[in-house]
């Protein structure tokens, strides 16, 4: 097998007809269909039946992130439509301080229409409970792949970004839906178990989850752990280049208390089986990893915060650990912090032959073709991906953020399901 950056992406495509794109959810979450990978087989079932797939006492990990309604919709001075897609905070960088700003902050941001707001302030007036506020937007300058605008509101009460975010913003749905949210997406593009503001995509492998399927896996002893990990736009991003070595991974940021990784850390240490639910969640623990082995080589200050580079792991500067040792030092880390919370940045990218330290196997939706996250599938269950994805098709699959579903274990460490 090549080395990742030399993995040709033409290797990892299909070919996905439009009309099994998924424009709406189903009515009920856990209707979904459910394709089950385990050992070199492929069934279907339904997801409401998951416990059935999963064994006794299997650790589930969620990404509790929420999607904010990103869109921002003005009119420029000419009367032209012009739109401001909210990415990442710039200030303050943190996102929980950000949303709670009551005056001014400034992002990075995509502007559909750019050409046509060459310079100064815009504004739009928004009438909510607390009355008529004035929100106004300035283009700063430009970023790497985007520009930073700066938003000033006046009110007659405070009010938070974020709620200002939640009232006049649409939330965005992914550029391969080719239609305008709907109100019903504030909804249904939501995981119920949504907490922490800060995502312009939705973690969809939870999309799925109801409390009647989660009634059903405590029956089973089958425990959740909710991590945090921002999904930002450039999950939808596809492998332009030739070579995975020339793709720019797109950095995320992750949150974790010691107390969620307390729980991580004895799951491991118990020999559980560990699921993540979405290739959010797998990154974030794969990336802990990381960070837990920089620690313990010493690479790193004892206080610093998370960054997994892209290559980090196929590098081989890092010496690695044990998974349980690797998790210990990060709980180590946020137990000596002042918060108790693990923060950072990761940009991993998971591609086939990575070998994964933390999760034994992965909910996950069906992804476009040419996506690093079809890598990261192809990284877990190796060549059968194609078989997996042929049998999606054949069986009348739907694909992508609002399509079925998937539970894929690794191939290589695979038991018997209990």
């Amino acid at each position: 097998m090549p080395a990742p950056q030399e993995i040709q992406i033409a290797d990892y495509t299909y070919e996905l007809p439009e009309d099994r794109i998924a424009q709406y959810p189903l009515s009920e979450r856990d209707a979904a269909a459910l394709l089950v990978y385990k050992d070199g087989r492929i069934h279907a079932s339904v997801f409401r039946q998951l416990k059935e797939h999963l064994p006794a006492e299997t650790l589930l990990v969620f990404n509790d992130t929420k999607v904010i309604h990103a869109r921002l919709h003005f009119t420029l001075p000419n009367g032209k439509p012009l739109e401001i897609f909210c990415l990442e905070p710039v200030s303050p960088a943190e996102y929980q301080q950000n949303f709670s700003a009551t005056g001014t902050v400034r992002w990075k941001c995509l502007i559909g229409g750019n050409r046509k707001w060459k310079a100064g302030i815009i504004q739009r007036d928004i009438t909510l409970d607390h009355g008529a506020i004035s929100l106004t937007a300035e283009r700063i300058g430009r970023l790497e792949d985007a520009f930073e605008v700066a938003f000033s509101w006046n009110a007659p009460s405070p009010i938070s970004f974020g709620e200002l975010l939640h009232a006049a913003g649409v939330i965005p749905l992914p550029p391969y839906m080719h239609r305008p949210s709907e109100s019903s997406d504030a909804d249904r593009y939501q995981t119920v178990y949504a907490r922490l503001d800060g995502s312009v995509a939705a973690p969809t492998a939870g999309l799925h989850f109801t409390e009647r399927v989660f009634d059903d896996l405590r029956t089973k002893q089958i425990d959740r752990l909710f991590v945090t990990l921002h999904v930002g736009a450039g999950t939808f991003k596809p492998v332009h280049s030739e070579t995975i070595g020339e793709h720019h991974m797109h950095q995320e940021s992750i949150y974790l208390h010691a107390e969620q990784l307390a729980e991580l850390s004895a799951a491991i240490e118990r020999g559980r089986r560990i699921v993540s639910v979405g290739t959010t969640s797998t990154r974030l623990l794969e990336s802990l990893y990381w960070h837990g082995c920089q620690l313990l080589q010493g690479n790193i200050p004892a206080d610093a915060p998370m960054e997994v580079d892209q290559w980090t792991p196929y590098e081989g500067k890092i010496r690695e650990y044990p998974a349980g040792k690797a998790i210990a030092a990060v709980l180590e880390q946020a137990r000596s912090l002042p918060d108790q919370i693990v923060h950072g940045q990761t940009r991993i990218i998971i591609a086939p032959s990575y070998n994964f330290r933390i999760i034994d196997g992965l909910i996950t939706n069906f992804h476009q073709p040419n996506s690093t996250l079809l890598l990261l599938v192809a990284a877990l269950v190796g060549a059968d991906w194609k078989t997996i994805y042929q049998f999606a098709l054949d069986h009348n699959f739907r694909f992508l953020s609002y399509g079925d579903s998937s539970l894929l274990w690794k191939k290589e460490t695979v038991k018997e399901v209990s």
